[in-house]
């Protein structure tokens, strides 16, 4: 009776085992394919809802590193020589990211300028200004009292300069290079999977093909790319003559390449991954490296330099036959060793333009999560067919306060207008398209600000910063009339124009090498000690190896 009840039991195991097994075979089997909302097939041959179910996870896009995000004390909490403490701790979260892993170089820059100069020939009256605007100010190696005309002449092109950072460049035209090389990389990206031919991007580069690839055009117009083209540049995706177009939901798309946020950039320069112990970190870093010192302490390279910066009065790479940093200007990338992100360059050859629009102070009471102020939020234009506005030979071009012609949007972009009442009508996170200013800058963050005031005249309103306003008009013949700011009635320098610059530089002491350190510089100019680095957003999971526990239990 006994072990007829024990082979019971174990029979009623063995189904139960079976059924389950079955049953965790017959859910993923075809749960990736099977819509958990309505139980319909996904990516069915007849049709229906079509998706990447496929996806992992981002792909690093060309020339980046990832940083994962965290939270770090964002600000300086040690030297203070200026004895502005612009830049106050606060405890920031910063989600992951990617960041270039050395600064734009100068042959990075030459292939954009030729890019432009074969898509846009600026022998076309037409097409002038897109060339000229996006050329570096090579000037700025000039000196009252130095001869420089070495670096004015060589540095952007010569091949001996090729792998040097590009300077020379303002805060547009880092964005506006970051922009263009979206659209390449992407170009590349749709090319590989099939979606273009492989040829397609030569065709427009050389002139071939009328037009060119935009990456915001191809997601809400894909017919209107290539100046209406695409349908001979298609690759092999395109079957029995019918059109078929990567989506974002293709997981092809790669988000747009940026300048890094200052929040971004310096917690990516303090890369306190290497100091990290559990859950905390081993204090703060100085530098971009470990240790107090701008000195090699191992044993291989002892007592060398770790970035290249100025070391004293007259001093900008020490002695001739041993050098103390290898540099008297700037140095080729990775010249140095990286910080433990394996970024090269976070402190020292050139300091880098970041996105922020620059404020003394950081409100961190408002968000201590991607912190970032510059936000102005636009939306595409819709014509009058109800389809998004294609921008075709109508360029619109900007003249900036020195007298620079820049051109802000090109002939197959789409166009970009602020949001209006229909986005922000009873929204609490954001009642306006233009934040630069929020809450230390705008009207209401004066002190002289009256809420129930009427009066709406900006030249009379007394505001918080009062900065020189120069002025760029045009007569009757075209001709420009520069209007400098002679005023003895000017505060500051501050206004929604100016962008931070973060990191020393080969002009700078070693004091500027510290992350938290900040500066600022009108967005229109440009210097010999100023470069830039591009970011990416990434998309999806926060890190690349998953936690080995999921809610205390062990992953599987």
């Amino acid at each position: 009776m006994k072990k007829q009840f024990i082979k019971i039991v174990l029979s009623c195991a063995v189904i139960a085992g079976s059924f389950t097994i079955s049953s965790c075979s017959k859910k993923s089997s075809s749960s990736k394919n099977v819509s958990r909302a309505t139980g319909w097939k996904i990516n069915a041959k007849e049709g229906g809802f079509q998706f990447n179910t496929d996806f992992k996870e981002q792909e690093t896009a060309p020339g980046l590193v990832f940083v994962e995000g965290g939270t770090f004390t964002k600000g300086k909490v040690q030297d203070d020589v200026m004895r502005d403490w612009n830049n106050t701790p606060t405890s920031q979260h910063v989600q992951s990211f990617y960041m270039d892993e050395t600064e734009v170089t100068n042959v990075m820059y030459l292939e954009y300028l030729d890019y432009l100069k074969s898509v846009y020939p600026p022998e076309n009256p037409k097409y002038t200004n897109i060339y000229k605007g996006a050329l570096p100010d090579t000037l700025v190696w000039r000196n009252r009292l130095g001869f420089n005309e070495t670096m004015t002449n060589n540095y952007l092109r010569h091949p001996a300069y090729a792998e040097y950072p590009v300077v020379g460049i303002n805060w547009i035209q880092a964005t506006q290079f970051a922009e263009w090389r979206t659209d390449r990389v992407n170009e590349v990206m749709l090319e590989r999977e099939g979606y273009l031919s492989e040829d397609a991007k030569y065709h427009a580069a050389t002139g071939e093909v009328a037009g060119t690839f935009s990456t915001e055009a191809y997601l809400n117009r894909p017919e209107s790319v290539y100046n209406g083209q695409i349908d001979s540049l298609q690759g092999k995706m395109k079957k029995d003559s019918v059109n078929t177009y990567a989506k974002r939901s293709s997981g092809i798309i790669m988000p747009e390449y940026r300048l890094p946020t200052e929040t971004e950039w310096e917690y990516a320069a303090q890369a306190q991954v290497g100091s990290r112990e559990y859950n905390n970190y081993r204090g703060r870093k100085k530098y971009p490296w470990e240790g107090g010192y701008t000195r090699n302490g191992q044993r291989v390279g002892r007592g060398d330099q770790l970035a290249n910066f100025k070391q004293g009065k007259g001093d900008y790479g020490g002695i001739a036959g041993w050098s103390d940093d290898g540099a008297d200007i700037t140095a080729e990338v990775m010249s140095y060793k990286p910080n433990d992100l394996g970024l090269y360059d976070m402190a020292g050859n050139v300091a880098e333009w970041v996105a922020d629009v620059y404020r003394p102070i950081v409100d961190d009471e408002i968000s201590d999560f991607n912190y970032y102020r510059g936000n102005i939020y636009m939306k595409t234009a819709i014509g009058e067919d109800g389809k998004v506005n294609i921008l075709k030979d109508d360029i619109v071009y900007d003249t900036l306060p020195n007298g620079k012609i820049i051109a802000v949007n090109l002939p197959g972009e789409i166009k970009m207008v602020p949001v209006d009442e229909q986005e922000t009508y009873l929204r609490t996170n954001f009642s306006s398209s233009d934040n630069r200013g929020y809450r230390d800058g705008d009207p209401s963050s004066s002190r002289f600000f009256d809420k129930f005031s009427d009066e709406e005249d900006e030249s009379t309103a007394r505001k918080m910063y009062d900065s020189p306003k120069h002025k760029v008009e045009r007569d009757e013949d075209g001709k420009l009339i520069r209007q400098y700011d002679k005023s003895n009635n000017r505060t500051t320098l501050i206004n929604d124009e100016v962008r931070v610059y973060k990191g020393g530089s080969w002009r700078d002491r070693a004091y500027w090498l510290d992350p938290a350190q900040r500066r600022y510089l009108p967005q229109y100019m440009a210097t010999d000690y100023i470069g830039f680095r591009c970011a990416m957003s990434r998309v999806g999971s926060k890190s690349k190896t998953k936690n080995k526990t999921i809610r205390g239990k062990k992953a599987k």
